[in-house]
């Protein structure tokens, strides 16, 4: 497998860079500010201080001596409410430009890696890897244009936006939003650093699939088609649901699944059986043959935890940069979610904590007629589908969708589906492209007025599958957001959500419409019940997976020298800790590792629990659009942009984010569905 030899050189990636300091001392601070009131009396004087401070606290020796930073500051405030909003909009445009454009490129060289039309080769990877805007925010320190964005737009903290949220004006926000671009200094090569490591945790996940035709027990037996090829983790999860409805072997099935998720997440899965289709693998046993005799079969190098090892060091690199949010943890919670680690975890914990999880378990046992197994954290019953031939559901969409025109050619149909007008669909299908996806599919948005949007899927040889089909429709729900958020808010600096939990969100309000979409309809009286337990089911699911991420990346800085083995064990570890105290009381049994099978760990760090949280945003949103109309009230709600969580939350919905209405929804749909 040729992405073994495209590793990041660890002493590259653990390499350090020395911090410079700010060479602007407190007396030019104060003053440059006396300066500047005096020679803007009626300037709005907390922000003047603001700016100062922190063009103060990002100048450095290189970019001149106190003289030049107060002549500076003199010669670039710009003080006149008209001229403010004239040099913003200004700014607006270019950076969507650059923007756009550095988005276009990447997406343009990523092609070989992302999509299977391409023959691979190894420099594919060189260039996937490579991160075109990783200068553009250097250089604008170097022009200076960086200081004039942080003098006249400074940045605010998360604190003091919550307490402005609902006190701002739309242009005020988006004042706000541009204060957030130049926010520290981090030199081009560790944002480099750190965008090769995420690309080659990419390319190692997107080849790792599982030949379930060649699985074979002590019996010799088969349990899948010859051909049938799973991506993990996706693919082999979505397996384990497709066969709750196979009251033949499904349960076998999902046991042999469940037993290779096991050698992965150990590392005990033979290198020789991944993404090779040569050999028949025994993962009850281990012993892996070939034309039926037994072959030498080395594990995997831990090569899984070494990915997850590069990104943190290449990641770490950049924490010196930050004084305020001096960890990754804190830059992908407070700074990129906007909602603490600390906070997060207490949300999730106290919703696994709930009562309501040994209830729904129990019923969902008794669905069963079975003990719970540990895979049933994905137990699918409660949907629509599970009760159908997932073979039926394959010859459906493959004839549907031989290809990947063929869902593109039907966006804007199913968008008419969901409610909307023939006008709205086609603009909003009009900006969005199908691709043919190398691995399990993801949606990419554009960047600049112009662009489109991406939706990637996996297409067989024979069509799209159920399963394929069914990411697809999770994709094309980020699409749609990706759409509304950038060509219908106000301002650009405002395009977006408040995070991704957000576009989340609606992708799996659409993906719960897959059914529908296929013109398939559930007439169950106990429709309703069964939707809010199987979102809840799923909350509880994704909430402790997404704990033992941020636990993972707590332990790895308490021991940053930490080799690969010892983070495989430490998982492990978090793993079934979390597990007895959440999951034990419900299943009954203990020290399962199943939590850390995710992929996301590896190419996605902490990016889990944008789910966690979008199952929580997805319900209250839900409640919100029940009665009303679909399309408008989407259209309304990502119209908003990229306000804060609560606030966006607020004005959605106009209740904050909570996990209380989904669990209390559980709690009444167990009644219902008792009586």
């Amino acid at each position: 497998m040729f992405f073994t030899a495209c590793q990041p050189n660890e002493t590259t990636t653990k390499k350090t860079v020395s911090v410079e300091k700010s060479n602007i001392d407190k007396t030019t601070v104060d003053a440059t500010i006396s300066a500047l009131k005096a020679k803007f009396p009626k300037a709005d004087e907390s922000l003047l201080i603001r700016g100062v401070k922190h063009v103060a606290n990002l100048w450095t020796e290189a970019d001149g001596s106190s003289e030049v930073f107060k002549a500076f500051c003199e010669e670039n405030y710009v003080s006149d409410k008209e001229e403010r909003e004239l040099v913003f909009n200004k700014i607006s445009r270019n950076i969507e430009i650059i923007t756009g454009y550095f988005n276009k490129i990447t997406l343009d060289l990523l092609e070989p890696v992302h999509l299977n039309t391409f023959e691979q080769h190894p420099i594919d990877n060189q260039f996937g890897a490579y991160s075109v805007d990783a200068h553009w925010q250097d250089d604008f320190y170097k022009n200076k244009i960086a200081f004039t964005i942080a003098l006249n737009f400074p940045p605010f903290s998360l604190e003091e936006k919550e307490a402005m949220a609902g006190k701002w004006s739309r242009l005020e926000w988006a004042y706000a939003r541009l204060g957030d671009y130049f926010t520290a200094r981090v030199p081009a090569e560790l944002l480099q650093n750190a965008g090769k490591a995420a690309a080659e945790s990419d390319v190692y996940i997107a080849d790792y699939n599982i030949y379930v035709g060649h699985l074979t027990d002590a019996n010799n037996k088969r349990f899948f088609p010859e051909d049938k090829v799973l991506l993990s983790h996706w693919n082999l999860r979505d397996e384990i649901k497709a066969n709750y409805a196979n009251s033949v072997d499904g349960l076998e099935k999902q046991k042999i699944i469940y037993q290779v998720m096991q050698r992965i997440i150990s590392q005990e899965i033979p290198e020789k059986v991944i993404n090779s289709g040569e050999y028949e693998w025994d993962p009850y046993t281990n012993v892996v043959y070939q034309n039926g005799n037994t072959v030498e079969a080395t594990p995997e190098p831990n090569e899984r935890y070494q990915q997850i090892l590069n990104n943190f060091h290449a990641n770490k690199a950049i924490d010196p940069y930050y004084p305020d949010q001096n960890t990754f943890i804190k830059r992908q919670y407070a700074g990129a979610k906007e909602i603490s680690h600390e906070n997060t975890e207490k949300i999730f914990t106290d919703f696994l904590r709930s009562e309501e999880t040994k209830k729904v378990g129990e019923l969902i046992k008794k669905r069963l007629g079975r003990d719970l197994q540990p895979f049933d954290i994905w137990y699918d019953g409660f949907k629509a589908r599970s009760g159908m031939d997932e073979s039926k559901l394959d010859a459906q969409t493959r004839k549907l969708y031989p290809n990947a025109p063929a869902l593109e050619a039907d966006l804007g149909n199913l968008l008419m589906k969901l409610g909307y007008d023939k006008e709205r669909a086609k603009f909003l299908a009009d900006h969005i492209a199908v691709d043919p996806a190398r691995g399990s599919g993801h949606a990419w948005g554009g960047a600049k007025k112009g662009q489109k949007a991406h939706l990637r899927t996996r297409i067989g040889a024979k069509g799209m599958d159920y399963k394929g089909y069914n990411i697809a429709i999770h994709e094309f729900g980020h699409n749609v957001e990706q759409t509304i958020s950038l060509y219908d808010v106000d301002h650009f600096m405002l395009n977006g959500v408040p995070n991704t939990a957000f576009t989340e969100a609606l992708a799996f309000i659409f993906q719960k419409r897959d059914m529908m979409l296929l013109d398939i309809n559930d007439e169950s009286s106990e429709k309703d019940a069964l939707k809010k337990l199987d979102l809840f089911w799923s909350a509880y699911e994704i909430m402790g997976v997404s704990v033992l991420d941020i636990r993972v990346w707590k332990w790895l800085y308490a021991n940053p020298d930490a080799s690969a083995a010892q983070l495989r064990d430490a998982t492990m570890r978090i793993a079934k800790e979390i597990w007895n105290e959440f999951y034990a009381p419900v299943y009954g049994m203990k020290d399962q590792t199943i939590l850390a099978v995710y992929s996301h760990m590896l190419n996605s760090p902490l990016y889990l629990s944008n789910y966690a949280f979008g199952n929580v945003i997805e319900f209250q949103l839900e409640q919100q659009l029940k009665g009303k109309s679909f399309p408008n009230e989407v259209d309304r709600i990502f119209k908003q942009g990229r306000l804060t969580p609560n606030q966006w939350m607020l004005e959605a919905t106009g209740s904050k984010l909570s996990t209380q209405p989904l669990i209390q929804a559980a709690s009444e749909s167990l009644k219902k569905l008792a009586n």
